[in-house]
């Protein structure tokens, strides 16, 4: 029985090795890019042991878009520790600020997901990274209006966007600073609501 146990919790470990390497593999090099022997290599991980978990380059792609959820959900129950909703928007911007070395070097995990995934034929794998925004739009938008902000869907528009935007822009011009440039811009602004 114990043997059957251990089975069952390696056969876990190994699936979640390869649903973080498939996360962090796909961000760097993108879907096209990526093969199952990078993401086998990553997860330390024999290449045909990958079939038995993902029969398909898709299955993982969506395995790193629960991947990123799942990073999401962490973050916002931690910033949900913070009573005050305000506090828990200058927290989510700080996150992104923290996350300037990545966004310089790869942008949004997410973000740049969904970018890639829309040009591909298919059109099912776009709609779940949309999802994913879509969860921090929400959440956000959940705070505005907690904060007693007018117009909260807008105003968690305008911060999301603005973090695509200086993700995409930190990226493109391989220079973390301007996360921190924007990011402290944001958290100016939001002061000032």
């Amino acid at each position: 029985m114990t043997n059957s146990v251990d089975r069952r919790v390696r056969a876990s470990q190994k699936r979640r090795r390869l649903t973080a390497a498939a996360a962090r593999v796909l961000h760097e090099q993108g879907v096209e890019r990526t093969t199952l022997a990078d993401i086998a290599r990553e997860a330390d991980v024999p290449v045909g042991n990958v079939y038995y978990y993902f029969k398909t380059k898709d299955e993982l792609v969506q395995a790193a878009l629960a991947e990123h959820s799942a990073h999401l959900d962490e973050l916002t129950a931690e910033l949900d520790r913070s009573a005050d909703p305000h506090d828990r928007l200058k927290g989510l911007v700080s996150a992104w600020m923290d996350q300037r070395e990545t966004a310089a070097r790869h942008g949004c995990p997410t973000g740049t997901l969904a970018v890639e995934l829309d040009k591909r034929a298919d059109g099912t794998l776009d709609a779940e990274a949309g999802a994913v925004i879509r969860r921090l739009l929400d959440w956000t938008a959940a705070q505005f209006r907690t904060w007693g902000v007018p117009d909260p869907d807008d105003h968690a528009l305008t911060l999301v966007s603005a973090y695509q935007g200086m993700s995409l822009l930190a990226n493109a011009l391989r220079d973390p600073d301007v996360m921190t440039r924007e990011g402290n811009r944001l958290l100016r602004w939001l002061d000032s609501l």
